[in-house]
């Protein structure tokens, strides 16, 4: 691998790395609402829409921490399965990342259009805190669009090199 690549490979790594830091904050955030919202229950003070917001930060917290979890081997994969496929692993996992890669690419696509339109069409949430939907929507489009490139990453590497990013789990580090 040239110089191009080792810092194309640093990249998509920092890229990964810096969603599941983003996905952390969020989870952060909705530590802080709750307790916000106990808070203002306890004194008897209003605090309207926090339910709303912890529910956007989840799914914020969700999609960002996507690739994070791919590539740290979190998410649940067919290892059992492609562990029996022997010398036809390669092709197995190919096909598994090239089915995830269009799949995430075509959620990306339709989750950038959705903020598109809700932002065209001025769409606001139906709780009380009245939050134009295309701000919780863009969360998810920028995590799903990590996603693809995370797949995408992946599937090129394994059919470049032979081998993926994803760091391998129990279940592959005791067949092997």
């Amino acid at each position: 691998m040239g110089a191009l690549g080792r810092h194309l490979r640093k990249a998509l790594d920092g890229l990964y790395f810096g969603s599941g830091l983003i996905a952390a904050a969020f989870m952060l955030m909705i530590l802080v609402i709750i307790t916000a919202q106990m808070v203002t229950r306890w004194s008897g003070i209003a605090f309207p829409g926090a339910t709303d917001y912890a529910g956007y930060c989840m799914a914020a917290a969700s999609f960002f921490a996507f690739a994070h979890a791919l590539n740290a081997g979190s998410h649940i994969r067919v290892s059992l399965f492609l562990n029996q496929l022997g010398r036809m692993r390669l092709i197995g996992e190919a096909w598994c990342l090239a089915i995830g890669s269009a799949l995430a690419c075509y959620l990306a696509w339709y989750a950038a259009k959705a903020v598109y339109w809700s932002h065209l069409l001025g769409d606001i949430s139906q709780g009380q805190d009245e939050m134009p939907l295309w701000i919780p929507q863009l969360a998810m489009a920028v995590g799903a669009i990590i996603l693809a490139i995370a797949l995408i990453d992946n599937l090129v590497t394994l059919l470049v090199t032979g081998r993926d990013n994803i760091e391998a789990d129990a279940v592959e580090s005791a067949s092997d």
